[in-house]
C-alpha cells in the first residue's frame, strides 16, 4: 500500500510505460469472465460487457487512506486490428483518478491486449459492510466494430450479516394478550400470532412457496422477527434458478431491486415487490399469496376482524450454474421480509 497523499501530486509521475502491448494469448478471456483477485483481502467482483472486446480491471487496494495502482486490460477479440484505442477509468463519486484517460499508440492485432495503469486516491475505510464499484471504458476503431466496451469491478469490504435473522429490525407479530410491542406498519399495528397460527404460520414452521422451502421466524411473539429492507447485505449459500422472498408490504409502494453476488466474482440484479399487507390486490407487483390471517393486533388490542392481513412470496432469477455468496436487499423500508431461500 502506498502512503496517502494528494492525488494532484500524481501529475509529476511519469506515465510512460503505463500502456504496454502484451503477448498474444491463446486463451482470450470470455467477455463475462471475472478478473482474478489475490492482492486484496476484500472479496473482489469483476465483470466485462458481452462484446468481443474484453475490458477487465485489476483488484483495487481499499485499505486507505492511500493511492492505489489499478491496471485495466483491453483484449481485442474482434476480426480486425484495433486502432485509436483510448481507456478511461473511474471509481466511486469523489475518488480522484490520475490520469482519467490514457491513449494507446499503434494498433492491436486480434487476440492482443493492452494494459493501462491508473492511480486512484482511496479514502479511509468506512466501518461496516461496503460495496465499491469501478468502471473502465475503452473506445476504439476496428476490432469488433462496436466502437466501445465497458468493464466493471465491484469489491466489498467488511462482512455480510450471517443470515436474515441477524438483520431483524422490526416487530411484526404480537400475541393478542400483549399487542403493545408491535409496529409492523409504523402505526403500532402487527400480525396476530394466534391468527397466523390458524393460517398455518407458526414459529419455526416450514413454508413452501414458489418451489422454495422457507421458515417462519422462530422467535417469540413481541420480538423482532422481520427485516424492513434498507440495503442490508445477507450471506447466502447455494445454487438454483431463483431466489424466493417471503414477506409483505407496507403501503402500495413496496418494491425494489436486490443484487445477488456469486462466488466466481459476478453479480446480477432482480426486481420484486409485495402488495400491502391488506387491501391491495393479492397479485400486485406479480407476488403470490402464501397465507391470510383474520384481523390484526392494534396498540389497544386485537381488532379489524373480517379483514385479511397477508403474507406473500416473490422471486428473482439466479444463474443456476453459479454459487451464491450473498445478497444485498433493496433500499425500500416498505418491503418487509420474514425469510428468503434459493429454489431450483
Amino acid at each position: 500500500m502506498r502512503p496517502a497523499g494528494l492525488i494532484g501530486s500524481l501529475g509529476t509521475m511519469l506515465v510512460a510505460g503505463a500502456l504496454a502491448l502484451l503477448p498474444v494469448s491463446t486463451a482470450v478471456a470470455a467477455p463475462s469472465a471475472p478478473a482474478a483477485s489475490t492482492a486484496n483481502p476484500a472479496t473482489a467482483k469483476a465483470t466485462a460487457t458481452a462484446t468481443a472486446t474484453a475490458v477487465t480491471i485489476s483488484p483495487v487496494d481499499l485499505d486507505g487512506p492511500a493511492v492505489s495502482t489499478v491496471k485495466v486490460t483491453v483484449t481485442n477479440a474482434g476480426p480486425e486490428r484495433m486502432r485509436s484505442l483510448k481507456v478511461s477509468f473511474g471509481g466511486p463519486v469523489g475518488w480522484a483518478v490520475q490520469p482519467s484517460v490514457l491513449q494507446v499508440g499503434g494498433s492491436l492485432a486480434k487476440g492482443a491486449s493492452a494494459e493501462a495503469t491508473f492511480r486512484i486516491q482511496v479514502p479511509e475505510r468506512r466501518p461496516g459492510f461496503t460495496v465499491r464499484t469501478f468502471t473502465a471504458t475503452a473506445t476504439y476503431r476496428g476490432g469488433d466494430g462496436a466502437g466501445s466496451a465497458t468493464g466493471t469491478r465491484t469489491q466489498h469490504s467488511g462482512t455480510p450479516l450471517a443470515n436474515l435473522a441477524a438483520a431483524y429490525n422490526n416487530v411484526g407479530v404480537t400475541d393478542e394478550s400483549d399487542t403493545r410491542p408491535g409496529d409492523y406498519d409504523g402505526e403500532g399495528n402487527s400480525f396476530s400470532a394466534q391468527k397466523l397460527a390458524d393460517a398455518g404460520l407458526r414459529p419455526g414452521g416450514t413454508v413452501n412457496a414458489l418451489g422454495a422451502e422457507l421458515r417462519w421466524p422462530n422467535v417469540p411473539s413481541g420480538t423482532r422477527n422481520n427485516v424492513s429492507a434498507a440495503g442490508q447485505a445477507i450471506a447466502l449459500s447455494g445454487k438454483g434458478g431463483k431466489l424466493v422472498f417471503l414477506g409483505s408490504g407496507v403501503t402500495s409502494g413496496a418494491s425494489g431491486t436486490a443484487t445477488v453476488y456469486y462466488t466466481d466474482g459476478t453479480s446480477g440484479t432482480g426486481s420484486f415487490g409485495f402488495p400491502n399487507w391488506s387491501f391491495d390486490p393479492a397479485n400486485a407487483h406479480g407476488a403470490t399469496l402464501v397465507a391470510s390471517s383474520d384481523g390484526r393486533n392494534r396498540p389497544d388490542g386485537y381488532g379489524n376482524a373480517g379483514i385479511a392481513y397477508r403474507v406473500f412470496a416473490h422471486s428473482i432469477p439466479l444463474d443456476p450454474t453459479k454459487q451464491v455468496e450473498f445478497v444485498v436487499l433493496p433500499g425500500n423500508g416498505n418491503i418487509h421480509l420474514f425469510d428468503l431461500a434459493i429454489a431450483s
